[in-house]
């Protein structure tokens, strides 16, 4: 009899492509298995309040992982940035697969002739629900007016589109996931917006002990994503933060070194801590978690304490 696996996936629209991909990327790799999708609401698809409020670390992925451990599905397809840098002990990261741009984009309406951050005039209405970009972008333009913006990509492109804002701030790699490259306005170099860590890569993840998910999803495992993703995580994980923390880290290899950028902002933007390490790639993880404790020994405590009182 074929292999019969099941895929959970949140609703959305963006969602449902990452995980259709991922299955049909299976299939291809594993001729005779069966696989589908169920559809599971997660916290931050029922609750609507901003992230901080609601907690931001598993809100996108708590329940897929509880659908995991109680055997209702095989495989998790979750964006990696929503995935938090600890997962349950009988859990595992099976595969991250090949990344899509990681940068941020600067959206804007098809009305604006503007191109850039820079450009937008003062007291402009810019749509996020990040804390890493709220500090940054008020670290480059205090001038703008920053406002709270929930819901899946279209959602927020319709309520810009209606005039609730002036400009959003999403990652570059939903757009081009679900065709909409062409709102991009201007694809935010890291210099200027550095992205959240794991942005742009998809997370596999299965039961530690069901090998038969864990070697059929093992072959959409890209190796560079997946060693400049370990050292953001490591990076993350050693700071003790999550997705709803001014944090930032983008990890590239080049010529066979791995280079890390990481970032901790106070939450108004008024003081970033920058660095940058780069070392051997079979050393991601050592790389992410000496970067960490190079902030920390900045001072990065005392901004992440200040996030967390927001």
């Amino acid at each position: 009899m074929a292999p019969r696996l099941t895929i959970g996936s949140r609703g959305s629209r963006l969602a449902l492509w990452q995980a259709e991909q991922a299955r049909d990327r299976l299939i291809l790799l594993n001729p005779g298995f069966e696989i589908r999708i169920d559809v599971i609401k997660t916290t931050g698809d029922v609750k609507q309040d901003p992230l901080s409020v609601i907690g931001g670390k598993g809100v996108f992925t708590k329940e897929l992982e509880d659908a995991l451990l109680d055997k209702r599905i095989d495989i998790a397809v979750h964006s990696l940035k929503d995935l938090p840098t600890i997962v349950p002990e009988s859990l595992v990261i099976s595969a991250i697969c090949e990344r899509e741009d990681p940068r941020d984009a600067l959206v804007l309406r098809t009305d604006h002739s503007f191109r850039s951050l820079r450009e937008l005039r003062p007291g402009s209405v810019v749509g996020t629900s990040s804390q890493r970009r709220l500090a940054q972008l008020k670290a480059l333009r205090r001038d703008l007016d920053v406002k709270d913006l929930r819901g899946n990509v279209d959602t927020r492109v319709r309520k810009l589109d209606e005039g609730q804002y002036d400009a959003l701030i999403l990652a570059s790699a939903g757009l081009i996931r679900l065709g909409l490259r062409n709102r991009i306005s201007a694809a935010l170099e890291p210099v200027e917006m550095l992205p959240a860590v794991g942005q742009g890569a998809i997370a596999i993840e299965t039961r530690a002990d069901d090998l038969v998910s864990v070697t059929a999803t093992s072959k959409l495992n890209h190796r560079e994503t997946a060693l400049a993703c370990r050292a953001e995580r490591a990076f993350l994980r050693s700071l003790g933060g999550g997705c709803q923390f001014p944090i930032a880290a983008h990890a590239t290899i080049v010529d066979r070194g791995l280079s890390l950028e990481g970032l901790v902002a106070r939450p108004n933007g008024e003081e970033i801590l920058r660095d940058r390490l780069a070392g051997d790639p079979d050393q991601a993880d050592s790389i992410g978690s000496q970067l960490g404790q190079r902030l920390l020994e900045r001072g990065a405590a005392s901004l992440l304490n200040e996030g967390r009182d927001v």
